[in-house]
């Protein structure tokens, strides 16, 4: 049975909203919840997927993972180390097995340093070894990438975005890296080039064992590549569950019009939530505010259409996460 790598207990992490004229004069801070009270575990050699609108959390939760965001409550165990509590020297040596590809990596490779330079300054933060092994390491990762030795000479902005993306996944083995955080390793990419990112990353895990986190939008990679994804809404999962079952059967009316979206199958709740749309009952509302009860009441087609009860808006009745079979887990009072 595979073991547990990586389990996140009921995290948060809330920011200060920055202070306007008014709020300064009466000495007020406002919370914003970017994640608030997120539980999941991931397995060695799995891929767990995140999904949900931009600014739902799912970026802060990987750096808070990683310890680049400080958490403002909750548990991070890593290979069963907490790391919320674990000291920086002792986390610095952790993050050799805990690494980030990041989504722009325009700004995540130095512009001023060649290929080779990058990934060889990765490896010597990271392991005391001679300049002849890093040359044999660096031979390694490019043939692990498919990424062709002409390539080292480079700089960050002579390459495809493709070839970035193979530099980013090198970088992240090079330091031995166990569990990696992808946050949108295929935005921007053509679908050809996306094809190969997923299949690289796939032939990696296959290799070496790896654990991914793996962070995107495109619902289509998620289902293709996870083995389990969490649903984001606000700061909060609402739907958690086998890859397969989330795209086919889902329980949540959110999770539902999302992949509703995709493959163009909509049923009456998803039909009436495209309605709400387009008569602007979806809307455009403030993020940053967390709403008391169930957080997607406002946008909901089935609390409309179930004449808006109290119970999902009551501060006292907030849905939780709840088994409804075979490990599949939503939060919602009125589940599809």
């Amino acid at each position: 049975m595979a073991k547990t790598i990586l389990e996140v207990v009921d995290l948060k992490k809330h920011f200060t909203a920055r202070k306007t004229l008014l709020s300064a004069f009466k000495e007020q801070e406002r919370s914003i919840p970017a994640v608030d009270g997120v539980s999941f575990y991931l397995k060695e050699n799995e891929t767990v997927g995140l999904v949900g609108e931009s600014g739902c959390g799912k970026t802060t939760i990987g750096r808070t993972i990683l310890r680049l965001e400080k958490p403002t409550a909750g548990k991070i165990l890593f290979d069963g180390k907490d790391v919320t509590a674990m000291p920086s020297e002792e986390l610095r040596k952790l993050r050799s097995e805990m690494q980030m590809i990041f989504q722009d990596l325009d700004a995540a490779l130095n512009p001023k340093m060649r290929i080779r330079d990058i990934l060889r300054e990765a490896i010597k933060v990271h392991h005391d070894i001679t300049d002849e092994e890093i040359d044999g390491r660096i031979g390694e990762l490019l043939e692990q990438v498919n990424l062709k030795r002409s390539k080292l000479s480079n700089f960050p902005h002579e390459l495809s975005g493709g070839e970035k993306r193979r530099v980013g996944i090198a970088r992240v083995l090079s330091v031995g890296a166990r569990f990696i955080i992808a946050d949108e390793p295929t935005s921007a990419l053509d679908v050809s080039i996306q094809a190969q990112v997923v299949n690289l990353l796939r032939d990696l895990q296959k290799h070496l064992g790896l654990s991914y986190l793996f962070i995107s939008h495109d619902l289509r990679v998620v289902e293709l590549i996870s083995h389990k994804v969490a649903v984001m809404y606000l700061g909060k999962v609402v739907e958690m569950g086998l890859a397969g079952r989330i795209a086919t059967a889902p329980r949540h009316p959110y999770t539902h019009i999302l992949w509703s979206s995709l493959v163009g199958k909509q049923s009456k709740e998803a039909s009436s939530a495209v309605r709400n749309v387009q008569s602007g009952i979806w809307g455009v509302f403030d993020f940053e505010r967390a709403y008391a009860g169930c957080r997607f009441a406002p946008r909901c087609p089935v609390y409309e259409s179930k004449e808006y009860p109290r119970v999902c808006t009551d501060p006292a009745s907030e849905p939780q996460l709840r088994d409804v079979g075979d490990g599949h887990q939503v939060a919602c009072h009125f589940p599809l």
